[in-house]
C-alpha cells in the first residue's frame, strides 16, 4: 500500500508536463488603413462597428423586426443549441481528468443438504483514475473548451448575420414601395395627361400620334405597378420567415426619404477588425483547437497509467446448524494498469499527421479569412462612397428633369413646341425618379453592408 501511495505522488507531481505545441497567435499582415477609406491624415479609432444596431438603425419598426428575429429566427436558435451541445462535450471531455467511482452491491445466500447457512454480501464502491502524465486528457479538454469558444463565435456570425439580412429587407421593401408611390403617381399624372390629349384632339389642336404617344407613356407606367407589387408581397414574405413568423404583411416606420444616413462612417483601425469580426474570432479558435489536438495525438505514444480501488470490498458470512458461529471474510483491492502501445502499423503516427496537418489548415483559414475581411471592409467602403455620389448627382438629374417637363409643359400650351417634347421629358422623368429611388436604396443597403462587414451588429440589448 505504501508504495502504491509512493507511485502515486510521484505520478501527481509530473502532471505538469504536456507533449503538444504552446499556441502563440500566427503573424497576420494587418495594412496601415482600410484601402477605400476617408483620406485622413489620422485614422480615427472610433469605429461605427462599435456603436449598437439600435443606434445605427434608427427606424422604430426596424427595431421591433429585429428585436423578433433574435427571439425567434430558427437558425439563431439553432446556432444557441450548437453552442449548449459544445458547453455539455466540455463537460464529459473535462470529466476524464477526475477519478470515476462506480458502486455494485449483490447479496446471495442459501442452506446446503448438510444444514449449512451461508450469506454473502458484496458492497464495492471502484474508483479509478487515470494519470494525466503526458498532458493527453489536458489538451483534449483545451480543444474542446476552443470549440466551445469556436461555436459561440459561430453564433455572434449568425446574430451578425441576421440583424444585416433583416435591415437589407427591410431597406429593400420600402425602396419597392417608393417605386410604387412614382409609379402610381405617374399613373395619374399621364392619365391627366390622356385626358388632355384627346380633348386637344377634338378640338383640332392635336393629332391621333399625340394620344397613341400619351398612351404609351401611360401603359409604360401601368406596366410596372403589377411586378412591383409582386416583389413587395415576396419581400413581405421573405422577412416574415427571417424573423420567425409566417408568411404576411409587415408593418413599415418611415419612408425610404426619412431613414437615417449617418454624416460620416468612420471605419476605425483596421487593427481593431481582428477582435471585433466574429468570424475571424472563430476561426482562431478552431485554431487553438487543432493546436491543442496535436497533444492529444502526440500523448497517445506514451503509456497510459490507470489506478484502481475497491475500499469497500466484499464480505462474507457462515453459519452452522449446531453451534450457529458466524465466519466473516472482506477485501480491500487496489493497484495500478500500465498500457503501452508496440505495435500499430503507423496508426499513432499517422493520426499525429493528420492533426499536424489539420493545425497548418487551421493556420491558413484564419490567415485568409482575415485577408478577406479586409477586402470585404475596403469594397464597403469604396460601395457606400460611391453610391452617395450616384445618390446625389441622380437627385440633380432628377431636379433638372422635373423642371424641363414644366418648361416643355409650357411650350406646348403656347404652341411653340409639339406634345411630343413633352411626352419625352415625362418619359425622362419617371425613369429618372424610379433610378433615385433605387439609387437612395443602395446607398442604404450599402451602409448596412459596411456596417456588417466591420463586425457591428451582433452585441445584443
Amino acid at each position: 500500500m505504501q508504495r502504491t501511495l509512493s507511485v502515486l505522488c510521484l505520478a501527481l507531481s509530473l502532471t505538469g508536463c504536456t507533449l503538444g505545441p504552446k499556441y502563440h497567435r500566427p503573424v497576420a499582415a494587418t495594412p496601415p488603413s482600410y484601402r477605400g477609406a476617408s483620406p485622413t491624415s489620422e485614422q480615427p479609432a472610433a469605429s461605427m462597428a462599435d456603436l449598437p444596431w439600435w443606434e445605427v438603425f434608427k427606424d422604430p419598426a426596424l427595431q421591433e423586426l429585429v428585436r423578433t428575429a433574435l427571439k425567434q429566427n430558427y437558425d439563431l436558435q439553432l446556432a444557441s443549441e450548437r453552442v449548449t451541445a459544445a458547453r455539455a462535450q466540455l463537460g464529459i471531455t473535462r470529466s476524464a481528468q477526475y477519478p470515476q467511482v462506480t458502486g455494485t452491491g449483490s447479496f446471495t445466500g442459501g442452506k446446503s443438504i448438510s444444514l449449512f447457512t451461508s450469506n454473502y454480501f458484496m458492497l464495492a464502491p471502484d474508483a479509478t483514475f487515470q494519470l494525466d502524465l503526458f498532458g493527453g486528457l489536458r489538451k483534449a479538454t483545451e480543444a474542446s473548451r476552443a470549440q466551445l469558444l469556436a461555436t459561440e463565435e459561430a453564433r455572434s456570425s449568425v446574430v451578425l448575420t441576421l440583424v444585416g439580412d433583416v435591415a437589407s429587407y427591410y431597406f429593400q421593401l420600402l425602396t419597392l414601395d417608393a417605386q410604387l408611390t412614382t409609379a402610381k403617381s405617374t399613373v395619374e399624372a399621364q392619365q391627366a395627361s390622356l385626358r388632355l390629349t384627346n380633348l386637344r384632339l377634338q378640338y383640332g389642336t392635336a393629332t391621333r400620334v399625340d394620344v397613341l404617344q400619351a398612351q404609351q407613356v401611360l401603359d409604360t407606367a401601368n406596366a410596372q405597378i403589377p411586378d412591383l407589387e409582386r416583389q413587395i408581397a415576396q419581400t413581405e414574405n421573405a422577412l416574415s420567415i427571417l424573423v420567425g413568423r409566417l408568411p404576411d404583411a409587415i408593418r413599415r416606420g418611415q419612408l425610404l426619404t426619412e431613414q437615417y444616413l449617418p454624416p460620416e462612417v468612420p471605419a476605425g483601425l483596421p487593427s481593431a477588425l481582428l477582435e471585433r469580426r466574429p468570424d475571424i474570432r472563430q476561426a482562431e479558435q478552431t485554431l487553438i483547437a487543432a493546436n491543442a489536438e496535436i497533444g492529444v495525438a502526440r500523448a497517445a505514444f506514451f503509456p497510459t497509467i490507470t489506478l484502481s480501488a475497491s475500499p469497500g470490498g466484499a464480505f462474507g458470512q457462515i453459519e452452522t446448524f449446531v453451534s450457529g458461529a458466524p465466519t466473516h471474510a472482506g477485501l480491500w483491492p487496489y493497484g495500478v494498469s500500465v498500457t503501452q502501445p508496440i505495435f500499430n502499423a503507423g496508426q499513432l503516427r499517422n493520426q499525429l499527421r493528420v492533426t499536424e496537418s489539420q493545425q497548418r489548415q487551421a493556420v491558413l483559414l484564419y490567415r485568409q479569412t482575415i485577408q478577406r475581411s479586409f477586402g470585404e471592409v475596403s469594397d464597403a467602403l469604396t460601395g457606400y462612397d460611391k453610391l452617395r455620389e450616384v445618390r446625389a448627382r441622380q437627385e440633380a438629374s432628377v431636379k433638372d428633369l422635373r423642371e424641363n417637363v414644366k418648361l416643355s409643359s409650357e411650350r406646348y400650351e403656347k404652341g411653340i413646341t409639339s406634345y411630343l417634347e413633352v411626352l419625352d421629358a415625362q418619359r425622362s422623368l419617371f425613369g429618372a425618379e424610379q433610378i433615385l429611388v433605387q439609387a437612395r436604396g443602395n446607398e442604404l443597403q450599402s451602409l448596412v453592408t459596411l456596417y456588417k462587414v466591420l463586425g457591428g451588429g451582433w452585441k445584443q440589448q
